[in-house]
């Protein structure tokens, strides 16, 4: 199996890495998910946790039930920021090019509810580079919890689409390739998910070095900011997610969701 090493994925990945299920699975971490989805397309491994827009470009492959990284207000860790105020003022995006889902919401952000049409850069997660030509940088995991310059502005994304269609936002699953359905169908990723959050402390005293923010703040993070299950308001904002994804030519079909089942 194959994960992200951000902060935001640690309660989903604890358990397969420290807990009682650390010999179930050979877990595979990198700091970016959009790797993760490679290494699923390619067949290196069984499961990923994977962008959610992934799941519309991928063949064969089923979504794990119930268990997400998600938001239902402030994520933190996916930002846009800004050299202006008025996002309708931006005229150039710089992409981080290990993002997916984000660069697509960033784009229906801005086609949808701005009606504004930027010119798009792919570019290494570097917020001084990046917006050295551009009016605007997206930014996600750890990287976006650093407190940029007094000058800039920051646009926390799932607030945004809060605030746009009044429904949360999933920006990551587990996913499963269609072959392994037999052996992936036997792990159990929510028991896995409440485990590493009754393991809360021990996250935070383990990210306290690595992560750009004070424990307590790490600790509101993970119990605040993101959500790990999905609701109906996170199944509703999903599933509009791929409507407009559709509409605005991010991808190519719309398939239905394919859970796992036992």
């Amino acid at each position: 199996m194959a994960a992200s090493s951000y902060l935001n994925t640690a309660p989903l990945i604890w358990s397969f890495q420290y807990g009682t299920r650390q010999n179930e699975v050979l877990l595979l971490t990198d700091a970016a998910p959009a790797r993760c989805a490679d290494l699923l397309v390619r067949g290196q491994v069984e499961a990923a946790l994977v962008p959610i827009i992934e799941y519309q470009r991928m063949p064969e492959v089923k979504v794990v039930p119930d268990v997400c990284v998600g938001s239902h207000s402030a994520v933190r860790s996916v930002v846009l920021i800004s050299k202006y105020d008025d996002l309708k003022d931006v005229r150039r995006v710089a992409l981080d090019n290990e993002s997916r889902t984000s660069q697509a919401l960033v784009k229906i952000i801005f086609r949808e509810f701005l009606d504004v049409e930027p010119e798009w850069e792919s570019a290494s997660p570097d917020v001084q580079v990046m917006l050295e030509g551009n009016d605007a940088a997206l930014v996600i995991g750890d990287p976006a919890m650093r407190i940029p310059p007094k000058d800039l502005h920051v646009f926390d994304l799932a607030s945004l689409w809060c605030r746009f269609t009044d429904t949360g936002f999933v920006f990551a699953m587990w996913m499963v390739r269609a072959g392994a359905v037999a052996a992936i169908s036997k792990l159990d990723f929510a028991g896995a998910r409440d485990e590493g959050l009754a393991q809360i402390e021990r996250i935070v005293e383990q990210y306290e070095n690595e992560v750009p923010l004070p424990r307590e703040e790490i600790r509101k993070y993970l119990t605040d900011n993101i959500t790990f299950q999905i609701d109906e308001s996170l199944e509703k904002g999903m599933r509009l997610y791929f409507e407009l994804a559709l509409k605005h030519g991010l991808i190519e079909n719309n398939k239905p969701l394919e859970f796992l089942t036992p």
